[in-house]
């Protein structure tokens, strides 16, 4: 965003800030979360100190959605022929990027929101959010914030069983949501609460206690196909423990973690142990078929629907005259599914001879990857791969340009998190905690030296 020069709304003195008026979907896909997120046109007053929203007008334009949107402050006050003049070059800067075909009537119909409330609700209706549910999650964030206040366990006791109404799978989003910003903030004394509230809240109430049940046996879950996987899991052990499972959530968990196994060879299994059995037996194992391939198809559904988005999102990653550009526009896009589309576009590209579409698959795979590995990650190879401290010394002092405090931070991180994981063999432990100790050693005396 272009840095701007207005005046303080409190002192009238001139600031700089970061205004951006235009909100197109079409051209930067990341616009429609930095405006529903309320973290836009922003202002800090180094003068009296004032932080808040400024008042400027704004265009938000969703082509998908055949929405296009307007809404001035009222506190400008502005007569409808200056609206039309300041909106006017954005409405052309929108259409212009259109190709013909998708130039449609609901451009020549901008709609007009009174409030910025109005904006972000109408906006939201697109995405088939209500206002009610809006309102909803308004109310859930207060109860949140009542109970995080609240600091005696017995009074967040009657306040979780006066509000179990608004107390859902959402709130728990939420609160997840919250609880994991505490923690990137290393907040201890935040994160004990939240923990607090949370076991409460999956003891006394009853969507709670679902999803500690789920929970319960998901683990369950796990554990068995890691004790059945010892050996090598098999179809046939597959088989067994989903016979055995006693609930759907247990059912279910094993369906999405196994579900590479359950293809044709596992259902004909099923299908024979359905032919030996006899009356109720065969009843239930012919239900619990039913089940299985209702669970499977679903998430074969959803696997090839999360491919054809990550397919679109490539193809407008490629169609970008900047193909860097293009990859940082959609960077939310870009997930397992999008990795996978640009493989097998990849391979067919070659398969194909077609070279051009060869070499922007190329550069979009080599973009990914400096973003992915960072020159700090490869750094911290090099130093786990030291046999000694002597070694790692050498490569520090060699290296001096690479020793920067986020590449101190992440291997920190990568320590810690290797201290808490039961998995992480000991040796590989040992290895990250004496790498990370040469590193603090070394800048330590680094520091102490300057």
């Amino acid at each position: 965003m272009p840095k701007t020069t207005v005046n303080c709304p409190r002192c009238r003195q001139p600031i700089t800030a970061d205004i951006q008026q235009l909100f197109d979907v079409n051209e930067d896909p990341q616009a429609k979360g930095r405006l529903l997120s309320g973290a836009v046109n922003m202002a800090l007053c180094p003068h009296c100190g004032f932080e808040g929203p400024l008042s400027t007008p704004m265009v938000y334009h969703d082509p998908d959605k055949e929405l296009l949107l307007t809404y001035f402050p009222p506190e400008m006050a502005l007569p409808m022929n200056e609206q039309e003049r300041i909106i006017g070059p954005f409405i052309k800067k929108v259409t212009d990027s259109l190709p013909m075909e998708k130039r449609k009537a609901y451009l020549l119909r901008p709609q007009t929101m009174l409030t910025f409330d109005s904006m972000i609700e109408k906006i939201l209706a697109g995405d088939g959010i209500t206002k009610e549910m809006i309102e909803r999650q308004r109310s859930q964030i207060k109860l949140m914030e009542r109970l995080l206040s609240t600091v005696s366990a017995d009074s967040r006791a009657e306040i979780i069983h006066q509000e179990e109404a608004l107390i859902d799978e959402q709130f728990f989003g939420l609160l997840a949501q919250v609880a994991q910003a505490s923690v990137s903030q290393d907040d201890e004394k935040a994160m004990k609460q939240f923990g607090e509230l949370q076991d409460q809240l999956l003891t006394l109430t009853s969507i709670g206690q679902k999803i500690k049940a789920q929970s319960d046996e998901t683990q369950e879950a796990i554990k068995a196909l890691q004790d059945a996987g010892k050996e090598g899991l098999t179809r046939e052990k597959l088989l067994g423990l989903i016979v055995e499972a006693n609930s759907d959530a247990r059912l279910s968990a094993y369906v999405s973690m196994a579900h590479s196994g359950m293809d044709y060879e596992f259902f004909t299994l099923l299908t024979s142990r359905i032919e030996a059995a006899e009356d109720e037996d065969k009843e239930k194992l012919e239900s619990l078929r039913e089940k299985l391939l209702d669970m499977t198809n679903k998430i074969d559904e959803m696997l090839r629907e999360q491919m054809e988005q990550g397919r679109q999102a490539l193809e407008t990653v490629i169609a970008e005259p900047n193909i860097e550009e293009g990859v940082m526009k959609n960077a939310a896009a870009i997930n397992e599914f999008f990795f996978e589309a640009l493989k097998s576009e990849l391979e067919k590209a070659r398969t194909e001879g077609d070279l051009e579409r060869s070499a922007k698959l190329n550069q979009v795979s080599e973009i990914l990857q400096k973003l992915t590995n960072p020159p700090e990650m490869e750094f911290i190879k090099i130093l786990l791969s030291a046999e000694s401290e002597e070694e790692r010394i050498k490569i520090l002092e060699e290296n001096p340009q690479l020793v920067t405090p986020e590449m101190v931070q992440l291997m920190g991180s990568f320590a810690a998190q290797s201290d808490s994981d039961e998995s992480q063999p000991d040796e590989i432990k040992k290895q990250i905690q004496d790498a990370f100790s040469t590193v603090l050693r070394y800048t330590m005396k680094n520091n102490i030296a300057q």
